[in-house]
Parts: C-alpha cells; structure tokens; sequence
C-alpha cells in the first residue's frame, strides 16, 4: 500500500509528488498523459525560459522519481474509501491501495464527482466544477486531498505547482502532528 496516490500528472501533481516522496512518503503518481500542460508554450514559469509544457512536465518528473515517486500511466475511474485507506480503480483494470489521496486532475471534474467529492462553480475560464477544499486542501472525503486547477486555483501552471506544495505540505504535517518544513542546505 503507498502512502499517497496522485492522480493527475501535471504540474500541481508532480509538485506534490516531489514533496511527499522526499518527505518520505511512499508515493505513487498516476496520469493518463493528456493534461493542458502537454500542450502550452509556458513563458511565465518563474526560473524557466519558454519551455514547452511537456519539456516542463518531463522536468518535474524526472525531480520526482529521484526522490523515489513512482509513475504509472492509466485512466483513473474511482476511489473507494476503505476501512483502511482507498482501492483506486483504473480503466486499464488495474488497482491501487493508497492511505491518502491527492486529485490533481485540472479542469476534469469528472473523477471528483464520481468518488463523491464536494464541488462547486469554478471562476476559471473553460472549467465548470472544482473540487470544494478547505485553505489546506483538504476534500469533505477525510483522507482526500485536492490541489491545482481542480481545487480551483488559477490554470498557470506556476500557481497549480506551488498549490501542489502547499497540499502536500499540509497532509505531510497532518501525518507528523507538527508543521512540516523542507529545507535544504549547501
């Protein structure tokens, strides 16, 4: 069992995946590939020139997997909530167990309404439904999390990555019962 499923492979997901594996979290990162990211020319990336958005998709995978996130390509169809954690269920046929969940799955509210997640309007253009979340992220279903576009924040991706951050750094102190701070030194 990981100790976080990510669903959604797009800046807010990656980011959140790159604190949780390197907060020692055992995480697994699931995506179907086919988020807006891999289709935008991004020219307002704080610390990265133009760069086309599966260049920067390629980047922020590759920081997570040092950190030990795994990665699997597939259609996330539901989450159950078990006594003990969730079963992620894919259209490939394959499943999961995760203990926490984060939904970075963008403008796509359709995943959210399925598991039974909370939304509501979106103020963003061409995204109808978010995901309903507290100032942490957290989701009316305890144990899941909701970060990037589909928590309602901007589309850039500059903002959906470091809401991706902020998520995981909110389950991480959950689950240490103190904030979580990630620092490194020189």
């Amino acid at each position: 069992m990981y100790d976080v499923v990510i669903i959604g492979g797009g800046p807010a997901g990656q980011s959140a995946a790159l604190f949780t594996s390197k907060g020692q979290l055992k995480t697994l990162l699931l995506d179907n590939e086919k988020g807006l990211t891999q289709r935008a020319l991004i020219r307002n990336h704080y610390g990265a020139d133009d760069v086309p958005g599966g260049e920067l998709v390629a980047v922020g995978r590759k920081q997570a997997e040092k950190f030990g996130t795994e990665f699997n390509k597939a259609n996330v169809t539901n989450v159950i909530k078990k006594d003990e954690g969730f079963t992620i269920e894919t259209e490939e046929g394959d499943t999961y167990e995760g203990k926490q969940i984060i939904l970075a799955t963008g403008a796509n509210s359709k995943l959210a309404e399925t598991i039974g997640l909370n939304t509501k309007p979106s103020s963003e253009p061409y995204v109808k439904h978010v995901v309903d979340v507290d100032a942490a992220g957290r989701t009316n279903i305890e144990g899941i999390w909701a970060a990037g576009t589909a928590a309602g924040v901007s589309v850039h991706t500059i903002i959906t990555s470091g809401d991706g951050a902020k998520v995981a750094v909110n389950l991480l102190s959950d689950l240490k019962g103190e904030r979580y701070v990630d620092h490194d030194a020189l």
